[in-house]
């Protein structure tokens, strides 16, 4: 199939599950796509074990495999989910929860790695360095998945800024941290001299590309996103406005990954940059409704595309009993390694401010996975481990996004609405 045809392929297959969920399930949009599209994959399973000659999930199957959802999302949608996430973020907002923000993205994602990794080295036998690996495959919250689900839970303001602000950046920087270990795991460190010296080169190396990663990607979306700013305020014409704003999400994350720089940093910090200067200094009150109404848009219909993705996926998934047990062991592992980084950052704060008592509970369980683990978890290079890695990721995110996705604005509202703190 070509790209055109496989777009329109998922276009109307994500309008015909909305459809269904509209009329029948009334779920949030994107959740209620992704239990159509399990639904519909396993009906198409059932068949084919009833009725074998039809072949229908393997037809299916095919199909699926000729996307290439790693790439589809890593290096293409990615890129328009972030920045439209991050535009609609106040910086004023998030520069009151900066350091809560940065120590979760920072010493959080370490944190949720190490427990990860540590855990299912010591659950399933998986060499160390690759354990840490599925550890920062399944450490990143979505913020495509959260962002959608506090559009439903009507959080406090702070409180959503938190977690808004924590799921846009610690995304950058697990993928940073996926790549320095992927090196590490896979491509060996002893080729050449001695163990030890090769070992020290690889660290040193590893430490010098996740500098390189994430401050450049930081760097090159404020550059970005300043010089869109200069040109936008010298124009008052809406639809170019908006045209150069999509020219600044594509054309940026393509220039992010050819200069080898974080590309999901990149977005966030040229969306943060649009959404707090751009549209304050540089458009009209007309360019600012088209602009906003446009990346709202695109955030549905790329949202609703890449919930049916992952709900099709399953296709892609080896369903096999230890790996199934892996993945079960594994949402427990990474509720407690997200409790982890959630509550370490917190707790090194409490004493130079105050937090509600539900800030712990509510970033925890809102803490979803999403595609983006998905999408790690496809690019890892053939290897023994990457069929159980793939199947413990999937159970992982579908239980994170149905579960804890359905269950977080229930809990909110029995935590009850803290005053606002900062």
């Amino acid at each position: 199939m070509s790209i055109l045809q496989i777009a329109s392929l998922l276009i109307v297959l994500a309008a015909a599950f909305g459809a269904i969920n509209y009329f029948f399930l009334k779920l949030p949009q994107a959740i209620g796509i992704l239990i159509v599209a399990l639904a519909a994959s396993f009906v198409a399973m059932g068949i084919d074990l009833a009725y074998p000659a039809l072949d229908i999930a393997k037809t299916l199957r095919a199909v699926v495999l000729e996307i290439d959802f790693s790439d589809a999302l890593l290096e293409g949608m990615l890129g328009l989910l972030l920045f439209a996430g991050a535009l609609h973020v106040k910086l004023d907002e998030l520069r009151t929860q900066a350091w809560v923000v940065l120590l979760m993205a920072t010493i959080g994602v370490g944190l949720s790695v190490a427990v990860v990794g540590f855990g299912f080295h010591w659950f399933a036998g998986m060499p160390l360095l690759v354990a840490l690996v599925f550890g920062a495959i399944v450490s990143p919250t979505d913020p495509v998945a959260v962002l959608g689900v506090l559009r439903e839970a009507n959080l406090r303001k702070s409180l959503e800024t938190k977690i808004a602000g924590e799921s846009l950046f610690n995304d950058g920087v697990a993928y940073v941290v996926f790549l320095v270990l992927v090196g590490l795991a896979f491509t060996g460190g002893d080729a050449h001299g001695a163990h030890g010296d090769s070992h020290d080169s690889a660290l040193m190396g590893a430490a010098k590309l996740f500098v390189k990663e994430a401050f450049g990607g930081a760097l090159l979306g404020g550059v970005l996103g300043w010089l869109t700013f200069r040109v936008m305020r010298r124009i008052d014409d809406y639809a170019l406005e908006v045209l150069i704003t999509l020219a600044l999400a594509f054309g940026g994350y393509e220039l992010a990954v050819w200069l080898h720089v974080s590309a999901p940093i990149m977005a966030v910090v040229a969306g943060l940059m649009i959404g707090h200067v751009g549209m304050k200094y540089g458009m009209s009150e007309q360019t600012r409704d088209y602009v906003d109404a446009f990346w709202k848009m695109i955030d549905e219909i790329l949202n609703a595309v890449l919930f049916l993705l992952i709900g099709v996926e399953v296709f892609a998934v080896a369903f096999d009993t230890n790996y199934l047990t892996a993945g079960i062991f594994g949402i427990a592992l990474a509720l407690v390694a997200r409790l982890a980084a959630v509550a370490v950052p917190i707790l090194l704060l409490r004493p130079f401010r105050d937090f509600g008592r539900d800030v712990i509970p509510i970033m925890t369980w809102g803490g979803l996975k999403g595609g983006i683990s998905v999408a790690l978890a496809l690019s890892l290079p053939d290897n023994e481990w990457k069929p159980m890695i793939l199947t413990a990721t999937y159970v992982i995110v579908v239980f994170s996004i149905i579960v804890q996705g359905l269950t977080i604005a229930p809990l909110a509202r029995r935590l009850g609405r803290e005053p606002d703190l900062m």
